[in-house]
């Protein structure tokens, strides 16, 4: 048979094999009578041999048939290790031979990564003299190091560098006066600065009751978030000049506790020192400690900060503000737990939004008897009903003299004692004078500015009346005749010098 006659019966061999195989897979729109199909077992056994043929003349034309090439790419060879910076932009600290699991000391591998991310690829400056990294990232790799001095960068006059994920010890031997991670500078740079836009994430760092966390020294911009800080016997962080360190969602404590610990009362160091300006904590819990946050700096903001780290009555105190004359702080939406706030000659300070537990109170203390711009306002006061109050004047040093533009108002309180310097009351009787005494109310001793007073009377005659006297906090009313009255009284504070 002629080859051109031998693919035409092919054709015609092939399409009537489609067409019966789909008549049997049910892909046609024919009737079929499905009875007959499955009975007839001649009709069956013809259909199964014109399959296994059209099988035959597939698999043939597959064989004969070049394979196609695929337009998608293979996969990509996986990453293999890599030698320390061939990867400019991300310092993987096992590279340098850090031990993950705490036994080795990893000091010298840890500062070896910090110097190649410190002297890595750098383009342009922030501000004048220091380098931006571009980002560069010292990853501690979630592992657990035993370091015993301090991480510091080799020099001044660098940004942009994180350093996270993983947790720091101090070793027996780490310097008492050190810090885990030292933003200090050994040598100066061209720049007022020492360094700008040092991230400090996911870290833990255990102190071992030897020396600091982490010290942030005149440094720009420096962010500390989501740090679990302990042990530490000086501070847990420090910062000193500079300006702008960011400190958010962490959790520091001398001590690990929930509140209760058998050992409260030896309880030493501060959490957190902020000798510096413009400076913000946020979102914080201060778990033990003597001193939760010490501020010697101005124009610092505390938001959501939740202080418990020593009882009052045990000697601690949660927020410290040591800047006399100079306070200019602002304490909003915090939490303090039986420990109380500390202000020196407060200057331009704002507390309010806040919650005050256990008989937690404020205290204005008297160094050069300045007390100016003050708003004590919408605070929680809860108590045991001891007959604490909820704000108080140490003098021991001598009396506030200068006072102005105080506001201590609108705080609800329970089971302790109010104190305010806007107070209002009234008083019934016949006669000819009346007192409303505000002295158990009123902050400040023999300290009435302004008065005013409303004097009802149901009698048939019209009396002449006028505020007599204000001395010890008492308001005294009197009338030219005797009469049945209420008076109605409201008082302010603030101001005297």
């Amino acid at each position: 048979m002629e080859p051109a006659m031998q693919r035409k019966m092919l054709t015609i061999v092939m399409g009537l094999a489609s067409l019966l195989i789909a008549h049997v897979n049910g892909e046609t729109s024919l009737p079929f009578d499905h009875q007959k199909l499955t009975s007839d077992g001649h009709y069956l056994d013809q259909m199964q041999k014109m399959q296994a043929f059209k099988h035959s003349l597939l698999t043939r034309r597959q064989l004969a048939t070049p394979p196609t090439i695929s337009s998608s790419p293979a996969p990509a060879p996986q990453a293999t290790n890599q030698p320390p910076g061939s990867r400019p932009s991300v310092y993987e600290v096992t590279a340098y031979g850090a031990d993950p699991t705490g036994k080795l000391d990893s000091t010298e591998a840890l500062l070896r990564a910090i110097a190649d991310a410190f002297n890595g690829p750098s383009e342009g400056f922030l501000m004048k003299g220091i380098k931006n990294l571009g980002g560069a990232h010292v990853n501690l790799q979630g592992g657990n190091y035993l370091i015993s001095k301090p991480l510091r960068l080799p020099a001044a006059g660098a940004g942009n560098l994180k350093i996270s994920g993983g947790t720091l010890t101090a070793s027996d031997d780490f310097p008492t006066d050190g810090y885990l991670i030292d933003l200090s500078a050994s040598s100066s740079s061209s720049s007022s600065y020492n360094y700008e836009y040092i991230t400090m994430k996911d870290l833990m760092l255990d102190c071992s009751f030897r020396g600091g966390g982490i010290s942030v020294i005149n440094s720009l911009r420096t962010s500390i978030d989501n740090c679990y800080i302990s042990h530490f016997s000086t501070e847990g962080i420090l910062v000193q000049n500079g300006h702008e360190t960011y400190i958010r969602n962490s959790f520091l404590g001398q001590h690990i506790t929930a509140g209760g610990d058998p050992g409260e009362r030896n309880f030493s160091g501060t959490a957190i020192n902020l000798m510096g300006n413009d400076n913000a904590v946020t979102d914080v819990v201060i778990f033990s400690a003597a001193i939760g946050v010490m501020v010697s700096g101005q124009a610092n903001t505390l938001s959501g900060v939740h202080c418990y780290n020593k009882a009052t009555g045990f000697g601690g105190t949660g927020i410290y503000l040591k800047l006399p004359s100079l306070t200019q702080t602002r304490i909003v939406n915090c939490y303090l737990d039986y420990t109380g706030i500390v202000a020196e000659d407060p200057t331009q300070l704002t507390i309010s939004s806040s919650f005050f537990l256990g008989d937690a109170f404020i205290l204005l203390k008297s160094i050069n008897g300045l007390a100016e711009g003050i708003n004590i306002v919408d605070n929680m006061f809860a108590g045991s009903d001891k007959g604490v109050e909820i704000v108080q004047l140490d003098q021991s040093k001598g009396p506030f003299k200068k006072i102005d533009q105080v506001v201590v108002d609108r705080n609800n309180v329970k089971g302790m004692n109010l104190k305010a310097t806007v107070a209002r009351g009234s008083v019934k009787g016949n006669g000819t004078s009346w007192t409303v005494d505000f002295s158990p109310v009123l902050l400040f001793p023999n300290l009435i500015n302004h008065v005013q007073y409303s004097l009802s009377s149901g009698g048939a005659t019209f009396p002449s009346h006028a505020l007599r006297s204000v001395s010890g906090n008492r308001v005294v009313i009197e009338s030219d005749i005797s009469v049945p009255a209420s008076v109605f009284v409201m008082v302010e504070q603030g101001s005297a010098s």
